[in-house]
C-alpha cells in the first residue's frame, strides 16, 4: 500500500509538471486515474472533483469560459426579446384536427396541429400566458385535451 502511495505521488508531480496545452490536456479518463490516484495518496486536500479537473487536467474551456465571465461587466439589461405589446389574450385552440396532417396518426396530427396554432398565437399574443409544456398542464395538455373530445 506504501508503495501504491509512493507511485501515485510520483506520478503525480510527473504530471503536474507537464505543460497544460491543449495538445497535451488529459482525457476524462486519464484525468480521473490522476484523481483516483490523488485520492488514494491523500493528497486532494478537500479538492471535489471539479475543482480537480479544472486545476490538474487542462479543461482550458471551462477556464476560459470563467475567465470570461470573470471579466465581463454586469451591463445594464439588453432589451427583452421582442414581445407582443399589451397582456396576453385567452388562449386560442383548434376546434379540430387539422385535415393537412390526416395522413399521420391521431396522436402525432393532435400535436402538430396543436403546434401549428400555438405558434400562430405566439405572434399574436394569444396563448394566454401558457408555455408549450408547464406543470399543472400548459399548451399541449389542454389542446389535446380539447382535441380527444
Amino acid at each position: 500500500m506504501l508503495r501504491n502511495a509512493i507511485l501515485a505521488s510520483a506520478s503525480l508531480l510527473l504530471l503536474a509538471a507537464l505543460p497544460v496545452t491543449p495538445a497535451a490536456a488529459l482525457t476524462m479518463k486519464e484525468c480521473s486515474a490522476k484523481y483516483q490516484d490523488a485520492k488514494k495518496a491523500n493528497t486532494l486536500k478537500g479538492q471535489k472533483w471539479n475543482d480537480f479537473r479544472k486545476a490538474q487536467c487542462g479543461d482550458d474551456d471551462a477556464a476560459d469560459d470563467e475567465a470570461a465571465a470573470a471579466v465581463t461587466e454586469p451591463a445594464t439589461p439588453a432589451a427583452p426579446a421582442a414581445k407582443p405589446a399589451g397582456r396576453a389574450k385567452a388562449a386560442v385552440f383548434p376546434r379540430a384536427v387539422s385535415q393537412k396532417y390526416s395522413d399521420q396518426s391521431a396522436g402525432k396530427a393532435r400535436l402538430k396541429t396543436c403546434a401549428d396554432q400555438y405558434n400562430a398565437n405566439k405572434t399574436a399574443n394569444a396563448n394566454g400566458e401558457l408555455k408549450w409544456i408547464q406543470k399543472g398542464g400548459g399548451y399541449w395538455s389542454q389542446c389535446n385535451t380539447r382535441l380527444k373530445s
